[in-house]
């Protein structure tokens, strides 16, 4: 089963992106992808949502 999940900036705590995730035996998510309000590659962590 998938669903979606956001990835929040570690940074500036903005949500920028919102990608599908398998939830069976998965990890929580970690990328690194850009934030437009730092304007810099980041790490973005999964957040739930809301």
């Amino acid at each position: 089963m998938r669903e979606y999940v956001w990835l929040e900036c570690t940074g500036c705590g903005e949500r920028n992106y919102r990608v599908q995730k398998e939830t069976r035996g998965a990890n929580r998510l970690e990328l690194k992808k850009y934030c437009s309000r730092e304007r810099k590659h980041m790490p973005h962590k999964e957040s739930r949502k809301k």
